[in-house]
């Protein structure tokens, strides 16, 4: 049996742990691998070979921790390192006891700069998942210097451009990265989700690690385009304020986002990783709207798409109908299926496994001492 894997999943949104799902398959069956999460039950199906080990979230206060220390500046080579916080303790000593009786290959990190950093310094090589977002700071820049290598959840061409080559040449992109890419042909997605053949269909997609568009803007846009139907999945934020049109309809959480993508003439959606990559495998016209995330996660990566030419993007969602006219308008004529299309790779989580295995045949190969005097 070769020696295990660890990978800790940052249990916020869906992402995180359905691209641990797909390298957890992708992996060889005589590779063991031990996930660290503070939730067990957001993972897809696991190969036998993957366990999981639940920890305290390093987030969220359970509510025994000390109250009087928050006056202590945390680090800047630190994120979230609150003093006085058993649960964190409890979490780092699991990880850490684990490192010591394991021996681990490698550990994945998704993410988080203080596990990263915790590994390098129990001297286990680890791999940091790669986002974009403004992580110039100490903490990151540690995260990835003690890294053995990175791992971008996307394709090549959605790179920032400050990522230099030093760090673009430990990094294995892999577009499509956990996330089932293969798409429905529109006409039979729109019979599985009641959609007529001849009707425009505006879709508005949000993912699950935020709150969701506003109600009110989303009013004025479906009032904008009253021909089309206009359909929300995922959280909506309520506004009382908000008169909604007919032609809109909200759906909530649904199981077939997919079918929904497929199905749709244009789509409205925010820019998270599983989000990206199913809209970039449908190539539909895409307005990306951004949400807020720490370190402009979401706006650094509309930038990216944006530059790619795979996304017509806005900072927020337009304010007055003029401003949705415009927005639906560009999005319609800027639109390149191919250039999205190109985007996905064929087998990401292949090729993702596949490149860890290599790292870590690097990194443990023994090589024969030299002689004293050679």
């Amino acid at each position: 049996m070769k020696q295990a894997f660890g990978y800790f999943v940052h249990h916020q949104g869906r992402g995180h742990a359905e691209r641990c799902a797909a390298i957890a398959h992708a992996l060889p069956a005589d590779r063991p691998l031990v996930l660290f999460c503070a939730r067990d039950d957001i993972f897809p199906a696991l190969p036998p070979q993957a366990s999981i080990i639940v920890i305290p979230s390093l987030f969220e206060p359970r509510g025994d921790e000390a109250t009087g220390m928050d006056h202590v500046p945390t680090p800047a080579t630190l994120h979230c390192a609150p003093l006085g916080w058993p649960g964190i303790r409890r979490a780092m000593a699991t990880i850490a006891g684990w490192f010591d009786t394991a021996n681990p290959a490698l550990m994945i990190c998704d993410v988080s700069a203080e596990i990263a950093q915790l590994s390098r310094i129990c001297s286990v090589p680890h791999v940091k998942i790669l986002q974009h977002g403004d992580r110039g700071d100490a903490g990151h820049q540690a995260a990835y210097d003690g890294a053995a290598g990175l791992l971008a959840p996307f394709h090549v061409a959605l790179a920032q451009p400050e990522w230099d080559a030093a760090m673009r040449v430990k990094t294995c992109f892999a577009g499509g990265l956990g996330v089932d890419t293969r798409v429905v042909e529109r006409e039979l997605a729109r019979q599985r989700i009641g959609i007529g053949a001849g009707e425009e269909m505006i879709l508005v997609m949000a993912g699950g690690g935020g709150s969701g568009f506003g109600q009110a803007p989303l009013g004025v846009g479906a009032r904008s385009r009253p021909d089309a139907r206009w359909i929300t999945i995922g959280p909506v934020e309520r506004d009382w304020h908000a008169t909604e049109p007919a032609n809109i309809e909200h759906r909530g959480w649904v199981d077939n986002a997919a079918d929904h993508v497929a199905a749709a003439d244009l789509v409205i959606a925010s820019t998270g990783n599983t989000t990206c990559q199913q809209i970039l495998a449908a190539a539909r016209p895409w307005l990306a709207i951004p949400e807020w995330r720490y370190f402009d996660e979401q706006h650094r990566k509309a930038q990216a798409l944006a530059a790619a030419g795979v996304a017509t993007i806005r900072p927020h969602l337009p304010s007055s109908a003029e401003a949705w006219q415009r927005a639906l308008a560009e999005t319609l004529a800027g639109h390149d299926a191919a250039a999205q299309c190109a985007l996905i790779e064929d087998r990401p989580a292949t090729k993702a496994a596949d490149w860890l295995e290599s790292l870590a045949d690097q990194l443990w190969r023994v090589t024969a001492p030299v002689p004293v005097g050679a």
